[in-house]
């Protein structure tokens, strides 16, 4: 057994990418791993004038043909809108462009939020009733690591990992201990995992800072400064329902999360 592992600089982080094989071949499938990322990255940057989700911002009544990674991200993300009634909203980047922590590439002035009716997505022509800007942030990253994580088991690997920042899966026989960077810069072990998805988000909002972050209430508009994670299936699910505890203001958020398919580690 062989344990390759290599790094590159993607989706705003240090992307990992850990295979245990056999094969030949581990070193081409890592390749095509980081490359599948950096597909699901051109496609759906927010800061990226030219990506296919600031063309479909841009667009309004007219719509767009989007690749299919684009629109299975966006049935994605207008499913979790739905389902979460607005905790995680895919339609708010207009307020966070008012609050400075996303970029403005132009067409007509956004309104703040907007909600699932806004958007008419069928099949790959996607296009905005109002002028919303679709905001993709919250799930993009755990999509990536789906996507490689495909691609791997396409090519052969058994057993791996992707740790992309706040975002980690693992799969195959293995199991790999986690621990949490804490706001402090402490670290907490959360557990062993084997065959599951992990993701952490926070949000500390300085608005000196050159990335600011921020989970912003669609509801309310608020928002606060923490650290939530959650374990799932997948990473893009996991991704997601760390927006719904960050904006969770009762005690009910871990049925919520559960009723969902994921699990709220820490908050």
């Amino acid at each position: 057994m062989n344990k390759l592992k290599r790094m590159q600089p993607l989706l705003g982080t240090f992307v990992e990418v850990g295979i245990i094989t056999e094969r030949d071949n581990g070193g081409d499938a890592i390749t095509a791993a980081f490359k599948g990322i950096e597909k699901v990255q051109n496609l759906l940057s927010f800061h990226n004038a030219d990506s296919d989700l600031s063309r479909l911002n841009k667009s309004g009544r007219r719509g767009i043909e989007l690749h299919p990674i684009s629109a299975d991200v966006l049935r994605l993300a207008l499913h979790m809108t739905g389902v979460t009634k607005g905790d995680f909203n895919c339609t708010i980047g207009g307020a966070l462009i008012e609050k400075g922590v996303l970029p403005d590439h132009g067409g007509l002035r956004p309104v703040s939020v907007g909600t699932v009716d806004d958007v008419i997505l069928n099949g790959c022509h996607a296009r905005l009733l109002s002028p919303i800007r679709i905001t993709l942030d919250g799930i993009t990253k755990g999509y990536a690591v789906d996507h490689a994580v495909n691609i791997l088991q396409q090519q052969g690997i058994r057993s791996g990992w992707i740790n992309a920042g706040g975002d980690l899966r693992v799969f195959g026989d293995m199991t790999i201990p986690v621990y949490r960077r804490e706001m402090d810069e402490s670290h907490t072990f959360l557990g062993s995992f084997s065959n599951t998805a992990i993701s952490t988000s926070s949000a500390q909002f300085d608005y000196d800072s050159r990335f600011p972050s921020m989970i912003l209430n669609s509801h309310t508009h608020d928002y606060k400064s923490g650290i939530w994670t959650v374990k799932a299936g997948l990473s893009w699910l996991a991704d997601a329902l760390t927006k719904v505890a960050g904006v969770a203001t009762d005690n009910t958020v871990n049925k919520r999360i559960a009723a969902l398919g994921g699990e709220l580690l820490a908050g």
